[in-house]
């Protein structure tokens, strides 16, 4: 298995865009994406998409040439319409008026409408920490999850993602979760490599307990901590498909699929600016009392984004492929 430098998997990721019809300034957004992904150890959210990436800008499912258009409707409220092409660059196009929103009335929302699945959450709310803000972020998925004791997919894995700023431009906190037990290409993954999953990660067609990752893809997914995880991941629906107009999960079709409708996704974003001078010495007070015990640490801090990982042959060969 080679080791690649993620400078070396930006470059190719880049060059993959734009062979397959990204225009110069969607794919530095995406390969930044990808590359950011691979450097936090998340494939499922990296190099595992480039591929449908590349080929649903062929068949017209995703518009690689599509020009954000972002909107003030109020004045905490930025809306960016991607017009069917990538999440990504649409963030990019409304982040600074989200931000300056936020500082002018403490707390603002940052609605992306029309978009491909955003896939890493955390890319975002990190870039909004980033920023100055604390970020929360929310979107939804093709349906994989039944409601606790149902059999019948309604919602996707639905991920969650916050992060907080430590005010020295850098981030004290940051989370991206699936509200399933494990998110869906940590199953297919499985399935690829013909190994079974563990017990608690998916149920069947008819709601019994699997370890076999084809039947949980014929089955649904578990929510994380049984129904408290399904209320957040109904929250998530809530706040970035019904608030925003975006398709509901159940009308989702698979992500990942090469053609058919463009996905019409919605992500949502609120930003909280910390107005309090002493918010910053609260969050070192609180991460110095999660550190107590040898080991512990807030989630997300002091970890460090790799320069080079490990890419399987396969992959790698693919990517180089698609690049030309």
């Amino acid at each position: 298995m080679p080791i690649v430098s993620v400078l070396d998997i930006a470059q190719q990721s880049r060059a993959a865009m734009l062979a397959h019809g990204a225009s110069p300034t969607v794919a530095r957004e995406m390969s930044r994406a990808i590359a950011w992904a691979e450097a936090r150890g998340n494939r499922i959210c990296g190099l595992y998409y480039l591929e449908s990436y590349c080929q649903q800008m062929k068949t017209g499912r995703v518009d690689g040439q599509a020009v954000p258009q972002v909107h003030h409707p109020r004045p905490a409220e930025i809306v960016v319409d991607a017009r069917h092409g990538f999440a990504q660059p649409a963030f990019s196009a409304g982040l600074d008026a989200a931000l300056q929103a936020a500082k002018d009335n403490g707390i603002a929302r940052l609605g992306i409408i029309n978009a491909h699945t955003c896939t890493a959450l955390g890319y975002f709310t990190k870039r909004i920490a980033l920023g100055g803000c604390i970020g929360v972020g929310f979107t939804n998925a093709s349906p994989i999850v039944a409601p606790p004791g149902g059999k019948t997919r309604v919602i996707g894995t639905n991920p969650i993602a916050f992060a907080v700023p430590d005010g020295n431009g850098a981030v004290s906190m940051m989370f991206d979760q699936a509200t399933t037990t494990v998110a869906l290409g940590a199953v297919t993954m499985a399935k690829a490599a013909g190994e079974p999953i563990p017990e608690g990660w998916a149920l069947d067609k008819d709601g019994a307990p699997t370890t076999d990752p084809d039947a949980a893809l014929q089955g649904s997914l578990c929510s994380a901590g049984g129904y408290k995880g399904w209320g957040f991941g109904l929250m998530s629906e809530v706040l970035a498909a019904c608030l925003l107009g975006g398709t509901l999960s159940k009308d989702v079709a698979p992500l990942k699929a090469p053609d058919g409708a463009p996905h019409d996704l919605a992500h949502s974003f609120v930003l909280i600016h910390p107005s309090d001078a002493t918010f910053f010495d609260r969050m070192r007070t609180l991460a110095q009392a999660v550190a107590a015990d040898e080991g512990c640490r807030m989630p997300g801090q002091d970890k460090l984004p790799k320069e080079a990982v490990e890419v399987p042959d396969a992959l790698w060969a693919l990517v180089q492929r698609l690049a030309g």
